[in-house]
């Protein structure tokens, strides 16, 4: 009887671990297959046709499949075909309904939910792992791209979805101990996600633009596969893509600054509507139109306690109470933001003044201005901000 591996196999003279994964030929599933690719895994590959409108993802899997394989990296890739089945199910994706544009997180979005679709999926996935567990006598890993940014949205891609189904899955199989779930990118987004892929061309010496232009994110490409920039998913790339400081490589029925442009406005008018139901009056016009609380009438000025503040907008965190002082300023005054903050500086000459604004470097919220006369023994600087801006949570 053959030992067993535990999630490793030897592959010529080098152990390689084993891993299957859901490839559909978009931005996520692409980076984790490199991110795979990059920590020696032996990859199994598995597409799925429900009858999707953007089917042409499948087409883009596998010319990558086919440039890896020019590249030296042999994946194994498979195409099951469930359309016939899922022609039954509702959703934009599947039906002659329109895809909805807009913003990602937008309420109209869950029109492109398919019923059921990810447990489907990835009961597919694991009786094939345990297929190969059986015919490696190893561990197999199960790795799959969902991702923070479509909690919102889509139930099941959620972390506490797949906890339970895998636990169904283990109690429905023999040898499912042998089976592990990897969810590398569940607490990223589509921003790290891309930063991740970045870090797997460097080290597998791939042409990232390469990779990426034979990839499909849009609900709604032409009928030669041009995305057409307009979708949620589409939004939501185009945004991740700028955010890193690259061009999309993947082609747009419009310019590429068009396109951005277009994105970039869909996101201002998304964050604008949220921002003026979540805030009050005051903080928004604090934190969006750069406004300034009245001296001494912040909640925040005499506050002492001890714990954390966060930005008001979007909860990123922005200074630690042992930071704060009595500047007697009017204002609540830090003399060091929170190591992970990394606040932006920006020159301000408004009302003939010259004076540095700090603003949320997440959301880019206006806090207020920093000065150099803080406490000289924690650097001279002076964090003067907005109560408004802020909301405190105890330790």
């Amino acid at each position: 009887m053959a030992a067993v591996v535990t999630n490793t196999q030897m592959d010529g003279d080098r152990l390689t671990k084993i891993a299957v994964m859901a490839f559909s030929g978009g931005m996520d599933s692409t980076s984790l297959l490199l991110r795979l690719l990059r920590e020696s895994n032996k990859v199994y590959t598995i597409g799925f046709n429900y009858g999707q409108k953007h089917i042409i993802e499948l087409d883009r899997a596998q010319k990558n499949i086919e440039y890896l394989q020019t590249c030296g990296f042999i994946v194994e890739h498979k195409t099951v075909d469930l359309s016939s089945i899922m022609s039954m199910f509702t959703g934009s994706l599947t039906s002659g309904e329109k895809i909805p544009e807009g913003h990602y997180e937008q309420e109209q979005m869950k029109s492109t939910v398919v019923p059921n679709r990810n447990a489907i999926f990835a009961s597919i996935i694991y009786g094939y792992a345990l297929s190969k567990s059986i015919e490696y006598s190893s561990e197999v890993s199960i790795s799959l791209g969902v991702h923070s940014g479509d909690h919102a949205i889509y139930p099941d891609c959620r972390p506490e979805f797949y906890q339970v189904l895998n636990h169904a899955f283990a109690i429905g199989n023999w040898d499912s101990e042998k089976i592990t779930l990897d969810l590398p990118y569940i607490d990223g987004d589509k921003i790290s996600i891309l930063q991740d892929a970045l870090i797997s061309c460097k080290e597998l010496s791939l042409n990232f633009d390469t990779i990426f232009a034979n990839t499909n994110t849009s609900y709604e490409p032409d009928e030669i596969g041009r995305s057409s920039g307009k979708t949620g998913s589409d939004i939501e790339r185009i945004l991740a893509f700028h955010a890193i400081g690259r061009e999309d490589p993947v082609e747009y029925q419009n310019t590429w600054s068009d396109t951005l442009a277009h994105a970039l406005k869909i996101e201002e008018e998304y964050r604008d509507k949220m921002y003026r139901e979540k805030l009050t009056d005051l903080q928004y016009q604090v934190t969006r139109n750069s406004a300034t609380e009245r001296a001494f009438t912040g909640i925040y000025d005499k506050h002492f306690e001890t714990g954390t503040y966060y930005c008001i907008c979007c909860n990123h965190p922005l200074f630690e109470s042992i930071g704060k002082y009595n500047s007697g300023c009017g204002w609540p005054a830090f003399h060091t933001e929170h190591n992970s903050a990394k606040i932006s500086r920006i020159e301000d000459h408004a009302y003939g003044m010259n004076r540095i604004e700090v603003r949320c470097s997440k959301c880019d919220a206006h806090l207020g201005h920093v000065f150099n006369d803080g406490p000289r023994e924690h650097g001279g600087e002076r964090y003067c901000i907005n109560s408004a801006s802020i909301e405190f949570r105890d330790s």
